[in-house]
C-alpha cells in the first residue's frame, strides 16, 4: 500500500503530517504495534542468529533526490514467537528501480550466510518513507 500526502488537506488526527511525503506499508495502529512488541521482548538478535524466525518490519527512510535509504529499524520474531529487534550488517541501502533494493539486501544476506527470502524480509516487511 502506498500513501501519498501530496497537496491534500488532512484534518482527521493528522496535525503532525507533512505535505509531500510518500509512505509504503504504513502501520495501521502504531500504538498497538508498540504494545505488542513490549510484551516478552527477546532483545536484539543479529539477522544471522539461528533463533531469529522472521523479519516482520524493515523501516527505511530517505529524502527526495537522495540515492539511498537509511535503515531506521528492523523488527522480527524469534522462532518461539517472541518479538525482537534485528541487527543488520548495513545502515544504508541503494534506492532505484529494477530491483536494486532487493539485490542489495540479497548481496548482504549472502555475505552473512543468511537466506533473506527465508526470513520473510520480502513478504511485505519493508516499509519506506520519503
Amino acid at each position: 500500500m502506498v500513501l501519498s500526502m501530496n497537496n491534500a488537506a488532512h484534518t482527521h488526527g493528522a496535525e503532525n503530517m507533512t505535505y509531500g511525503h510518500t509512505e509504503t506499508n504504513a502501520l495501521t495502529d502504531a500504538r498497538q504495534y508498540s504494545e505488542k512488541r513490549d510484551i516478552d521482548h527477546a532483545g536484539t538478535l543479529d539477522w544471522s542468529d539461528h533463533r531469529l524466525g522472521k523479519i516482520t518490519r524493515l523501516r527505511l527512510l530517505s529524502d527526495y533526490g537522495m540515492d539511498f535509504w537509511d535503515v531506521s529499524y528492523c523488527h522480527g520474531v524469534t522462532k518461539d514467537g517472541r518479538p525482537c529487534d534485528v541487527e543488520l550488517p548495513f545502515q544504508q541501502l541503494p534506492r532505484g528501480r529494477g530491483g536494486v533494493l532487493n539485490r542489495a539486501i540479497i548481496a548482504h544476506a549472502k555475505a552473512s550466510g543468511v537466506y533473506a527470502k527465508g526470513l520473510g524480509i520480502f513478504d511485505n516487511a519493508i516499509s519506506t518513507l520519503v
